[in-house]
């Protein structure tokens, strides 16, 4: 399992990070934005004086295996053996790509995650989950593998806009809702002002976000039972996601999350009788901060085809996560053609 790290004094908790791997050659793996903007604070960090720095194209539609093999192609060229490490400095996109061309190269080797996105410091980094899209689907081909260290430092939460915020934080109110500690975090969650965030609150909040998905993760690594609580919101939300990338109007992970929770939470109030005044307050917070996707019902079909594409699903039947009081999880729930129709009706509709 892997070292999580929140950051105090992020050059010293790096270099003895670096330390604790085994290591000839150190790689630096950013996409064009946190080139620009994250690698400049971290570079002029004695523990990384001779790192090898590689760029790949920023933005999802760039995580795939094009990206990869510019990575794997940046390895050799830099002489990169089955000892050297690969440090992921980025947000989700960089840390699930790098995390996926480390374990793969030379048959694996050591990778470092430093998330820069509040995305993906709640939820990407944080897991052992790696991987690329493929065929226009969500991370279809990727491998289940920690890295070493995570290191979570949220001064990199100065450069992301109010979009990308809002992304992470679709991921901290899931948590809220599956949290096994009570209702109170999910409470200051839907009532905190994400529009103009108190970051001394928020890193408090990240960190209790963080874990609680790590505490998950340990009892169940390879989701094979309570990790699927991580999925609310993610059977509708990739669904959403994907369609929105087919049709040229692609949306930020947190935000399709959300509008899943959204069709999810209906389905736990329909179908496993979760409180309908906690519904209604959690999807009136999304509604007011997400905005909505523009979908009709006309895309209906295309979106339940995209929804028996979902890596929780068995024999083809849709498989979702849903609750039955905040905390509440029941994995393995299904729901018919009919039922999820009238879940995206609500989404749409309000």
């Amino acid at each position: 399992m892997q070292r999580v790290i929140i950051s105090q004094d992020l050059a010293a908790e790096l270099k003895a990070a670096i330390q604790g791997c085994e290591h000839d050659r150190v790689f630096i793996l950013t996409d064009e934005t946190t080139h620009e903007l994250c690698l400049p604070r971290v570079a002029d960090f004695e523990c990384l004086k001779d790192a090898v720095s590689i760029t790949i194209p920023a933005g999802d539609t760039n995580k795939g295996l094009e990206s990869v093999t510019l990575v794997w192609e940046a390895l050799q060229r830099g002489g990169a053996t089955r000892h050297s490490l690969l440090i992921n400095l980025g947000g989700g996109m960089v840390t699930d790509l790098g995390g996926f061309a480390a374990s793969c190269f030379k048959r694996g080797i050591n990778f470092i995650n430093i998330p820069t996105t509040l995305l993906s410091m709640v939820d990407a980094s944080v897991g052992g989950k790696t991987g690329v899209n493929f065929g226009g689907l969500k991370n279809e081909i990727g491998v289940f593998n920690n890295a070493s260290y995570c290191i979570l430092d949220t001064m990199f939460l100065s450069t992301l806009d109010r979009e990308n915020i809002l992304s992470g934080y679709a991921e901290m109110l899931k948590h809220g809702l599956i949290n096994r500690e009570g209702e109170k975090m999910w409470a200051e969650l839907v009532t905190f002002d994400i529009e103009e965030p108190d970051y001394s609150q928020l890193s408090r909040m990240l960190a209790e976000s963080v874990a609680v998905k790590q505490a998950i993760v340990e009892e169940d690594p390879h989701e094979h039972g309570i990790r699927k609580a991580l999925n609310v919101g993610h059977t509708a939300g990739h669904a959403l996601e994907s369609w929105a990338m087919r049709h040229d109007k692609p949306v930020l992970h947190g935000y399709a999350v959300a509008w899943g929770m959204i069709v999810e939470l209906y389905l736990s109030a329909v179908k496993t009788h979760f409180p309908t005044d906690k519904m209604r307050q959690t999807v009136r917070f999304i509604r007011e901060h997400y905005g909505d996707l523009g979908i009709t019902c006309n895309d209906y079909p295309e979106l339940l085809e995209l929804m028996t594409h979902d890596k929780k699903n068995t024999a083809g039947i849709i498989n979702f996560t849903l609750l039955n009081n905040i905390c509440g999880i029941l994995i393995n729930q299904t729901a018919n053609e009919e039922e999820i129709k009238e879940a995206l009706d609500f989404l749409r509709e309000g």
